[in-house]
């Protein structure tokens, strides 16, 4: 509040008024002049509002207004269609004589302005959720009847329904200023040099690192990061040599420098930058160790080790309760429905359905992470 009205409580409070005054509990009240009580829950299920209306609800002098909606089952909505008589807290029966009167007020908009708003939207898909079902249905019928001559889908699915939804995959160029002067055409790029006066070419990069390591543990070291690593011939790159995923190629140099060669383009550029890191950090780790082919076999199934256990730990940390079975395969338990996954096969065996797709999502999921990444992604 403002300076104003906080230097106002020192003669008078602006909210202690005349004629209105707060209701902790209906002890407090006295039922003796006419008055107005603004009470709560709406419903008329239990509290004040309960109260009062067992108070009053069997003389014809007295009223009660319901503003807004009111659930299914409760005793606002009976008492809305007037029935002579209603059950009281205590079980008995007892006569309605009082007037009731309902005053749509609801800070959710209306039919107009949803109807309204739809308008302006036009979607192809309209999901109607989260209203009382009768009035839904209600809802649902004036959309068709609005929308009838539009393709539109109208839809009012119950608790725990699943919708699916189709788009079309058109896409659209828009030619904005002067290029909208004239008809824009759009071509492959390996089309430019027929169809056109233009020409296209490559940028090859190359830059030089230091590194004092040996390259064998640099190579085995990007084989834990990309599946495709392969070693050139001698006679074709002038000395020790492997390309990484088929877009970069790492030259030894000498014994102090290694040069990375690309042709410029975003896959490339990325793979330089991991590769780049990790040059950087094995020359900080300070390594000179030669890997021969035996423990460059032997560091394989150590990787394929570690990547088990990480497997094993994730799907922990997801499921809880993981154990080793038969041939290999693991064995997942939550809330008594049991799956079984072969880690091999990545095959996901369980009677619950809803289970065993979130259990074959993330072991992709896992899998993708810990191995080495495809080629295929480019």
């Amino acid at each position: 509040m403002n300076e104003r009205i906080r230097n106002q409580f020192a003669n008078l409070n602006p909210f202690d008024f005349k004629h209105i005054s707060p209701l902790k509990n209906i002890e407090n009240f006295n039922n003796v002049d006419p008055s107005v009580v603004i009470a709560s829950p709406n419903g008329r299920q239990s509290g004040l509002s309960r109260q009062l209306f067992e108070m009053w609800c069997s003389d014809k002098k007295n009223a009660g207004v319901i503003p807004g909606y009111v659930v299914e089952g409760t005793l606002a909505k009976t008492i809305i269609n007037e029935p002579k008589e209603v059950t009281v807290m205590n079980g008995l029966t007892g006569p309605l004589n009082m007037q009731v009167h309902y005053i749509s007020f609801s800070a959710h908009v209306d039919f107009a302005q949803t109807s309204t708003f739809l308008k302006e939207l036009m979607p192809p898909n309209i999901i109607l959720v989260h209203g009382e079902a009768n009035e839904m249905g209600r809802l649902k019928q004036k959309l068709i009847t609005q929308f009838a001559d539009r393709n539109t889908k109208i839809i009012s699915p119950k608790n725990c329904q699943s919708v699916e939804m189709y788009f079309n995959s058109e896409k659209m160029e828009k030619a904005i200023g002067r290029l909208a002067e004239k008809t824009p055409k759009i071509m492959a790029l390996d089309d430019l040099h027929v169809f056109s006066q233009l020409s296209t070419a490559n940028i090859s990069q190359r830059i030089t690192i230091s590194y004092s390591g040996a390259i064998g543990v640099l190579k085995n070291r990007q084989k834990q990061m990309f599946e495709s690593v392969e070693s050139l011939p001698d006679e074709e790159s002038e000395g020790p040599a492997f390309r990484v995923h088929e877009r970069l190629t790492v030259k030894y140099k000498s014994e102090k420098h290694i040069s990375l060669h690309w042709r410029s383009y975003p896959i490339s550029d990325m793979v330089l930058d991991s590769v780049v890191a990790l040059v950087l950090n094995i020359s900080h780790e300070i390594l000179k160790v030669v890997v021969e082919s035996g423990e460059a076999t032997k560091t394989k199934e150590e990787n394929n080790k570690k990547a088990e256990k990480v497997i094993h730990a994730l799907l922990v940390s997801l499921f809880g309760d993981v154990k080793f079975g038969e041939n290999g395969k693991l064995v997942i338990s939550v809330d008594g429905n049991v799956v079984h996954l072969d880690k091999q096969s990545g095959n996901v065996e369980s009677k619950n359905e809803g289970l065993k797709e979130r259990v074959r999502v993330a072991f992709r999921r896992i899998q993708n992470a810990v191995k080495p990444i495809p080629l295929s992604v480019s």
